[in-house]
């Protein structure tokens, strides 16, 4: 499994890029089905940008912001993206490969970063006790330390902006799919 967790988090952006093709063609969008999964895509990217800008990554371990409800934060918001994008899609094929890779992918990613961060933070294990791997909590896990509020210069170093900017062009692309191909 460990090994898995290796590769896994080697191939996680090249099969993202093989995914966007294959979902660019399975993809039959629709100006409703575009709308309906923007309700999924903004929070995903919402999410996703706030806790940017609270990581130090290898420096200290995030609990404030998005971190206090759920220990995954980025990876939730990008399944929010990746789920709205499955709507926007309109196939049922896009939605089965999505599940597929998030599982296949991402759990033993999670897995592999979790058992890092219980090696390099003793305080990991009483923070997972309290603040859920994936689905949010509904209130703000209590916390003994602030953490510090959002930083835009977090936001900025994690390059973060990527993700909002890989959802206009995919936005933009099922637009023109719609235009011209449909």
């Amino acid at each position: 499994m460990a090994e898995w967790s290796r590769v896994a988090r080697r191939i996680r952006v090249p099969l993202g890029f093989v995914f966007a093709v294959l979902y660019f063609w399975l993809a039959r969008p629709t100006w409703r089905f575009l709308a309906l999964g923007s309700v999924l895509i903004v929070p995903g990217l919402l999410i996703r940008a706030l806790a940017s800008g609270h990581v130090r990554k290898n420096e200290a371990l995030a609990t404030s912001g998005p971190y206090a409800y759920t220990r995954n934060p980025l990876y939730l918001g990008s399944l929010l993206i990746g789920i709205g994008f499955a709507v926007a899609a309109r196939s049922w094929w896009v939605g089965a490969l999505l599940v597929v890779m998030f599982f296949a992918i991402y759990v033993p990613v999670i897995r592999g970063e979790e058992k890092f961060l219980r090696e390099k933070f003793p305080e990991f294990e009483e923070y997972a006790q309290r603040v859920p791997r994936m689905l949010p909590r509904l209130t703000r896990a209590p916390s003994g330390e602030d953490g510090g509020g959002f930083s835009s210069e977090l936001y900025l170093k994690h390059r973060e902006w990527n993700a909002l900017l890989g959802s206009v062009l995919l936005a933009g692309a099922l637009i023109l799919k719609m235009k011209f191909f449909s």
